[in-house]
């Protein structure tokens, strides 16, 4: 890890202002991925900013029924607040899934929209990655690839985004509310947040340099009867997800009147799933209906030599996470 220099900012407008301009300047919220990005070498930074005093940790409803998660809130405080499990109960239980006790108790909100891949390939700098170094190629195409994308990617990178947390928000429909570099807010529909890698994978999401997250918005929404977080993984605990899925109903009777899914392991952003959703609207919440939606999902999937599995599993999923929502055994 090379040296740098470190401030506590006092506000968001001078911490924008003490990053912008500092291509190797960071902010650090809880720091459990940028202090691992730095040790090996994966980042490098000449100038950190602390953000801890900045109070951007309340969780709070807001005027339309929905909640603001703050930026600076963390994991923990976060999935167990009254607010979210009671009117979130996906994404408690997402968070939940996540990582440790420890490290949810440590990290951030806005700080685990920031996550970057655990491709194995981008954390070894030896190895040719083009997130890390762009030009130089994509290791895992042709390599070890087991836990890479079935969906989104493109001849420059398969490696997929990590969070939990995130495949819940982009279910939800949230807004992530920014503070600009000309010290403006603004908002960013969750689903236009991250980014597909295309021919640029070394960005991960749509942020200017030097924008600070201070929030994340969910709206009022009728689902949390019905709604279950699924995550498939090699282990129980501190590993990510093979396949994800959160899913959200509401019902009118036995009829779907509104579906929200979200898959996660399987592409560079939380992917949703769109066509799965398309197909369930005002049909019968039967096995029938989740299975024939979950073929219609899983039906562009574009796999790599070692992750084929991925397909099945993600059918599977996707039955079985609806399957819970709607309340079943």
């Amino acid at each position: 890890m090379q040296a740098f220099n470190f401030t506590h900012a006092k506000s968001p407008a001078e911490a924008v202002a003490a990053i912008a301009e500092k291509p190797q300047g960071y902010f650090l919220g809880g720091g459990t991925n940028l202090i691992d990005l730095l040790k090996e070498d994966v980042e490098q930074a000449s100038d950190i900013v602390d953000l801890t005093r900045l109070g951007l940790a309340e969780i709070k409803e807001t005027p339309g029924g929905g909640v603001m998660l703050g930026a600076l809130a963390k994991n923990s405080d976060t999935a167990n607040h009254p607010l979210i499990r009671t009117r979130y109960p996906l994404l408690t239980q997402a968070m939940l899934s996540a990582a440790s006790a420890q490290i949810r108790n440590m990290a951030t909100n806005g700080g685990n929209l920031l996550q970057r891949t655990r491709c194995m390939y981008f954390y070894d700098v030896g190895t040719a990655c083009n997130k890390h170094e762009p030009g130089t190629g994509c290791s895992a195409i042709g390599g070890l690839n087991r836990m890479h994308a079935i969906f989104g990617a493109s001849k420059e990178c398969v490696a997929t985004h990590p969070s939990d947390f995130c495949v819940a928000l982009a279910a939800l429909e949230a807004t992530v509310h920014v503070r600009g570099v000309d010290g403006k807010p603004r908002t960013i529909p969750f689903a236009e947040f991250h980014r597909l890698p295309g021919d640029q994978p070394q960005r991960d999401n749509d942020l200017a340099h030097g924008e600070l997250i201070e929030g994340i918005e969910l709206p009022a929404l009728p689902f949390a009867k019905h709604s279950h977080y699924l995550k498939v993984r090699d282990r129980a605990s501190y590993a990510f997800a093979l396949v994800s899925v959160a899913a959200a109903l509401e019902l009118d009777g036995d009829k779907i009147k509104q579906v929200r899914l979200a898959m996660g392991g399987v592409a560079h952003k939380p992917w949703r799933a769109a066509q799965a959703e398309a197909a369930l609207v005002g049909k019968a919440a039967t096995e029938e209906n989740f299975a024939a939606a979950a073929e219609a999902e899983l039906a562009d999937a574009k796999p790599l030599e070692d992750n084929a599995f991925k397909i099945p599993l993600g059918k599977s999923a996707i039955v079985r996470a609806l399957t819970r929502a709607k309340g079943e055994a």
